[in-house]
């Protein structure tokens, strides 16, 4: 499987000539769901759902399928009758001959006084791949390969090398990090890959990598 971090939250996962794109927010590049076969959206926020991005990639291609949560969907489904699929925590599908599970179900705290919001996180070929969205939840199987929120307002750098040390993934690759400048990474790279126990590395937007 070839994975190619896009800008912040969006990955892209290629396998047997088919792409599975994940998350291509307002934070991502215009053309980051440009030919993707299906499209998986964790949760609502701008940063991870761009409505009129995602309308522009359903319209060029009209194999193109979504799968997503309920807040999502009823935003974009009357649109694609028939292309758009709630899926909820426990659910399992096939998207683009990628098997995926749903884990998960709110948006990780911010302020008490702000209501969480639903978020849900994508499993990919059986622990392959993990995209928890914006949530520090742990799959009930191995994960392979953590896609590692590592930079957000709901979160701090203790909490995200205690999520790997409770994973226990083979590797991680940082997610989430537009809001990481590049005076800060070096920092993160050695506390998370020294203390979280698993390899970590970091690929350069529009980078790949074999998993």
């Amino acid at each position: 499987m070839k994975l190619t971090k896009m800008s912040h939250a969006c990955v892209r996962l290629e396998k047997d000539g088919r792409t599975l794109v994940l998350d291509p927010g307002g934070f991502s590049e215009a053309d980051a769901a440009a030919g993707a076969d299906a499209i998986l959206i964790t949760h609502e926020h701008a940063d991870h759902f761009d409505e009129a991005r995602l309308r522009t990639a359903m319209e060029a291609g009209p194999g193109t399928e979504i799968w997503t949560l309920k807040s999502v969907a009823d935003r974009i489904a009357a649109v694609f009758p028939g292309r758009v699929h709630t899926v909820g925590h426990g659910d399992t599908f096939t998207a683009a001959g990628f098997d995926v599970q749903v884990h998960g179900e709110l948006h990780a705290v911010i302020h008490p006084d702000i209501p969480r919001i639903t978020n849900v996180g994508f499993l990919v070929d059986g622990g392959r791949v993990f995209h928890p969205g914006d949530a520090l939840t742990v799959p009930d199987q191995p994960v392979e390969t953590l896609m590692l929120p590592v930079m957000a307002p709901w979160n701090k750098i203790s909490e995200v090398i205690d999520y790997v040390r409770e994973v226990r993934p083979q590797r991680t690759y940082d997610v989430h990090d537009a809001l990481l400048t590049d005076l800060a990474r070096p920092i993160y790279d050695n506390q998370v890959g020294r203390l979280g126990g698993a390899e970590h590395l970091r690929l350069a937007p529009g980078a790949s990598a074999e998993v």
